[in-house]
């Protein structure tokens, strides 16, 4: 049974029985069922202030209040001697040691009397609390969604500098260690390139093989006069998917590519067919390919022969004499194609000529043509 609570009427109440009707204290007590040493104190507190007696639950007397208010004044007095001496020379200081010697303290003092005394208001101190960024965080964070941006469009294949390039592209001011800086702060991480030389497994022709007239010159003046050619293979669930390509040196374009479940010669003879197309039987053309088999079959030779195309073929098991169409694998497998498992040659497929034809060619920054896409650098040579 929990404690009984009674009013402030019934208090009185209770009294007056006793003082004004004359029913003795021990009968009052039963009667009302409560202990002889309660009732005599509520007469006593009856005796001591019949105006104020009983205040209620939570409120004290006049005289208590009074007593309270002064204490808190005497308080509040202390505090004001004693804050300037703890603090002293604070009130020739700025604002913000101010606010810290508040932050510091405010367990101690009331905040309303710590600002009182070192003169400064409670909402500056809040506002001191939850400082605005300032531009260069506000900078950092524009930027930075850009350089995310851009990050996420490349599939998660571009480095610093191309972000960089994308960010100046959309009219961005920024240096390159800004977005270095920001993309260590945000985590982005291109994926590595995986290091060493590709194998040479194309099979040798026989009897007089082309010279390597490209010679590892892999820049061109204008579009159409100096093409690369070379096949990759891609492992499916099916089996293997070979890829062919050709490139123009000019602007590092994807010219013509072909895909076929065989590595037949009429996988690289699509490939060049579908350049000559694409760029309108262009003349006085070097086409450079290694010394495989499809590449040095009749079919293929006699192709270059009837658009007049001269033939360039890289030294024998020499990789780097065909460097620029080795790197263009090497971006291939890295930034689309790698840790990835194709169920299908068509799922393959699909992803080859969405990054030839989507990425590639129209967006991807190339470092040997001044951070353009392919297609960007020939619409500016051509306007130019």
């Amino acid at each position: 049974m929990g404690r009984r609570t009674f009013s402030r009427e019934s208090k009185l109440e209770a009294v007056k029985l006793v003082r004004d009707r004359g029913v003795a204290v021990a009968q009052a007590c039963r009667d009302l069922e409560i202990a002889e040493s309660v009732l005599r104190r509520w007469m006593r507190e009856t005796e001591a202030d019949p105006r104020h007696a009983f205040p209620g639950h939570g409120q004290v007397k006049p005289e208590q209040q009074e007593i309270g208010r002064l204490r808190r004044e005497v308080a509040k007095l202390k505090a004001e001697r004693d804050i300037p001496k703890k603090g002293r020379g604070l009130l020739r200081e700025r604002c913000d040691k101010r606010f810290a010697f508040i932050a510091k303290h405010k367990g101690i003092w009331p905040l309303s009397w710590l600002c009182s005394a070192l003169g400064v208001s409670r909402s500056g101190f809040h506002a001191w609390l939850t400082p605005k960024p300032s531009q260069r965080a506000l900078d950092d964070e524009r930027v930075g969604a850009m350089a995310r941006t851009s990050f996420l469009a490349s599939d998660r294949t571009y480095g610093a500098r191309r972000v960089w390039h994308d960010v100046l592209a959309d009219g961005v001011n920024c240096g390159l260690h800004k977005i270095e800086r920001l993309m260590r702060q945000g985590a982005p991480r291109a994926r590595p390139r995986r290091r060493g030389l590709p194998p040479d497994r194309g099979e040798r022709a026989s009897g007089v093989v082309p010279a390597n007239i490209l010679d590892r010159q892999f820049q061109a003046e204008a579009p159409n006069q100096k093409w690369v050619a070379d096949f990759t293979y891609i492992w499916t669930a099916e089996g293997w998917l070979y890829v062919a390509v050709v490139i123009d040196l000019f602007s590092r374009r994807v010219v013509g590519w072909s895909m076929s479940a065989t590595m037949a010669a009429q996988l690289v003879t699509d490939a060049l067919v579908m350049a000559i197309w694409r760029r309108g039987r262009p003349r006085a053309l070097l086409h450079h390919s290694d010394r495989g088999s499809q590449y040095s079959s009749e079919g293929f030779q006699r192709l270059m022969a009837d658009h007049g195309v001269t033939c360039s073929m890289s030294r024998s098991g020499d990789v780097w004499d065909n460097a620029a169409m080795e790197s263009f694998f090497s971006s291939l497998k890295t930034e689309r194609l790698a840790r990835k498992i194709y169920r299908t040659r068509d799922a393959a497929w699909a992803e080859v000529f969405d990054y030839i034809e989507r990425f590639y060619n129209p967006t991807r920054r190339h470092s040997a043509i001044g951070y353009l896409s392919p297609v960007a650098f020939e619409r500016l040579a051509s306007s130019g």
